[in-house]
């Protein structure tokens, strides 16, 4: 796919994934265009730093986790796309808040690269600081949400 067509997928994951409502947020786009063998890589040198390996992992392991610590569905809002041949570069800020009421608004630079339609690898690059303040370190063992 063309940078342009990367660009304009990721742009209509992030506005799907949106919505001040947390009914309507629509997560769909994002799972099917997630390949198989896809990496998150949580970048950094805390308790969430480490590389989740397949789609079920990011699906399960860390949504799955991350879900279990917020009051609604993530809302991450994406403000800036740069896109260059088969990489997607995503500024995005978050919009959540945690069961004790804490403000978990993350800023984020999302690295994505895609092949043929299907996001391969996600670097993420975040306030490490707030993450473990507002939802604490990650578990050493896998914590899912309720399906």
């Amino acid at each position: 796919m063309s940078a342009s067509a990367n660009k304009k997928l990721m742009q209509d994951i992030f506005a799907a994934a949106a919505s001040p409502d947390p009914a309507a947020r629509d997560r769909g786009l994002f799972t099917e265009s997630l390949a198989d063998d896809a990496k998150w890589i949580v970048t950094g040198q805390y308790s969430w730093s480490r590389t989740f390996s397949g789609k079920q992992a990011i699906l399960n392991d860390l949504h799955g986790y991350v879900r279990t610590r917020l009051v609604d569905r993530t809302r991450t809002v994406a403000h800036r796309f740069i896109a260059d041949g088969d990489i997607v570069v995503v500024e995005a800020k978050g919009d959540n808040v945690t069961p004790e009421g804490v403000r978990y608004d993350n800023d984020y630079c999302l690295v994505f690269r895609l092949e043929d339609g299907k996001i391969k690898e996600i670097r993420e690059y975040c306030d490490s600081v707030l993450t473990e303040k507002a939802l604490g370190p990650f578990p050493q063992t896998a914590v899912r949400a309720a399906s």
